[in-house]
This record gives C-alpha cells, structure tokens and sequence, in this order.
C-alpha cells in the first residue's frame, strides 16, 4: 500500500520532459504516453492530380481523436517552417530566438525543421534484380541528384540483410557512388530491410521520407506488413513505393504496397520498365517539393492507443481539394520504476525486429 501511494505522489496529470509531453496513462500507475511535436506531411491536389499551392496555415483544420488542433509551424514546399505566431505577426525576418519561442520547440527541433526532408532510400539488391539492374541504379541516381539541396539523403539496400551504404548526409557524391557500389543477390526480406531503415528516418525530426525501390515480393521477412506500417504512421515517416511489374503481378503484395503508401501519406508506383522507373522518381521528388509541412502539439488526451488524425480545408471554395497525408499515430510509452529516478522516454529507436 505505501509503495502504491509513492508510485502514485511520482505521477503528475502532465509532465513536461524537455520538450516532449507525457500524459498520465489510466491503466497504470508507472505508465505514461509520451508524445512529441507531431509532424504532417499533406499533399493537396485537385481532382486531375494537379498541386494546389499558395494556401496558409488558416486554410487547414487539424483534429485528433476529433479534437480540434492548432498548428505551432507551418511551411509549404522546401521553404523553412515558421512559427504560427510569426505568420500571423507577418514577420518574415523574426529573430530565430523568438521562433523558437514561438513555435514551443528547443533548438533542435526547430533547426530540424527548417532543414529540409530527410529523405531514406531503400534498393532491393535481392535475387529478384538480376535483370535491369543498372537501368534501376541510373533512375535512382537521377532522383538523387534532383533532390533540392536543402534535402539530406540516406541510401540503403537490402536482400537478406540490410546494407547501410551511405548515412544520412547532403553530399549527393557520396551517396551516389553506394548507389553505384550496390550488387545483386540472395533473397528478399523487404519488411525487416523497412522497419530498420524507419527507425534509422525516426531518431530524425521534421520531414522524413522513405523512397523503396522494389523488384519483387517479400519472400524471407519475418516481420509483418501490418506491423511495419503502424510504426512508419507513429513515427511520423512517409513510405513511397516504386515496385515493378513482378510484384504488381503478385496481389498480395500489390495490395500491401497501396495500404502501406496510403496510410503514411505516401504513394505506390507500379513501373512496367525503365521509363516508368525515371517518371516514378520524378513524380516523387515534385511531391515532396509541393508538402505542405505543419506540426501541433497535441492537447491532453486519454486515449493511450491509436489516435486517428484527420487533416481538412477550409471554405466552400477549398473543400473540393483532395487532402493526402497519414491517417494517426500511436503515442509510445514509458516506463519507470518504483525508486526516484525520473521516467525515461522510450524511443521509437527502441522498436525491436520479431527475430533478430
């Protein structure tokens, strides 16, 4: 009973960690929720796939759980993230002192902010690319070479194993020759290849990007689709697959491919040849230069498991846009134990691969 009572005296309604937000968990007492800046991607198009520019932060209406939601920064296409007080001030030369101020976030979150995206590639050198392959290395290095850049990139491959062949860096030569470097062989295990690379994009804040390029179905995961999307929602990372025709011929996979995409924010490719390869790229690298980038702080909620997130616009004039961007998130917990130490967050660095 006493040991109860001073777990209790250890909980507060709301703790304040740094920058993060804990929420008191009802299910336990040495529980909590821990739950960061949330980061949105959103596309807006009309109904030809067209990209709708020029609107403004009071153009979008956020809600979580149905809980309506201010935005705290806001920036369109690779322009830097502003601060919602600076917006609405018109003070485009603000001091980044009072940004940071203003938009409620410590120095490196909002240096991560103004950055650019993140942006994680994933070849599959599995088997399955013996043919084509230079034709898949030429599309992806043009991709990287377009990137704007304010953008930093991270090239990775897998088939059985994943291969991190160039850390996340802004020097295109260095990534480019991994693409290069990059040989074919052994089998695939793309979900376990993607849940690792996730959690390389999550320790990241602001944008993050993860762009698969693959050749074929999964065929030695041990990790689970399902399983590998739900984190990329709660991480805060936008999956976009480009898959050829092999695996579009596979409706498992191609079915798993669209979900996964949709559910992140992201899109699915399914290219026939070479050509289809290069308009994929290129259709992906004008989609992350038209995001709309905006982040809240979510206000107290009691739901400790997934959070259904809901972006809409504004006015008559703006509701016949389509909104693409991840449909929620599932806050992580935190444990501590009964002696004084403060709780320590649990990362999304902490996930762990079925297996490994």
């Amino acid at each position: 009973m006493v040991r109860k009572l001073f777990l209790l005296t250890l909980v507060p309604a709301v703790l304040f960690l740094g920058n993060e937000t804990a929420f008191e968990a009802q299910e336990s007492p040495d529980l909590h929720v821990v739950v960061n800046l949330v980061q949105l991607n959103v596309a807006v198009t009309d109904k030809n796939g067209n990209y709708i520019t020029g609107l403004r932060p009071q153009d979008f209406a956020i809600s979580e759980d149905g809980i309506s939601e201010k935005a705290a920064t806001f920036a369109e296409g690779n322009e830097p993230a502003r601060s919602l007080a600076e917006i609405e001030a018109g003070n485009s030369s603000a001091s980044d002192s009072a940004l940071r101020t203003q938009a409620g976030a410590s120095p490196e979150t909002l240096d991560s902010l103004v950055s650019g995206a993140n942006v994680f590639v994933l070849f599959d050198t599995s088997d399955y690319m013996y043919r084509g392959f230079v034709f898949a290395q030429d599309a992806i290095t043009e991709f990287v070479r377009s990137l704007e850049g304010a953008d930093k990139i991270a090239f990775y491959s897998y088939s059985r194993d994943l291969s991190r062949a160039a850390t996340l860096t802004s020097d295109r030569g260095e990534v480019v020759k991994a693409v290069r470097s990059t040989v074919a062989g052994d089998e695939a295990a793309l979900y376990n290849a993607l849940l690792l690379t996730l959690k390389d994009a999550a320790q990241n804040t602001g944008r993050k990007v993860v762009v698969v390029f693959s050749n074929g179905p999964d065929n030695s995961s041990v990790v689970p689709p399902e399983d590998v999307a739900e984190f990329a929602q709660s991480a805060g990372v936008s999956i976009y697959m480009i898959s050829t025709r092999k695996a579009q011929l596979e409706p498992v996979s191609t079915a798993v491919f669209e979900r996964m995409t949709a559910a992140t924010g992201g899109k699915a490719y399914f290219a026939k040849d070479w050509r289809d390869e290069h308009r994929a790229f290129t259709s992906i690298r004008d989609d992350l230069a038209h995001l709309y980038s905006l982040s809240y702080y979510p206000k107290p909620n009691g739901n400790t498991g997934w959070r259904a997130i809901k972006v809409k616009l504004v006015g008559d004039q703006l509701k016949k846009y389509k909104v693409r961007t991840r449909n929620g998130y599932r806050p992580q917990p935190t444990r501590f134990s009964s002696d004084s130490r403060p709780p320590v967050p649990v990362s999304n660095s902490d996930a762990t691969v079925p297996g490994k």
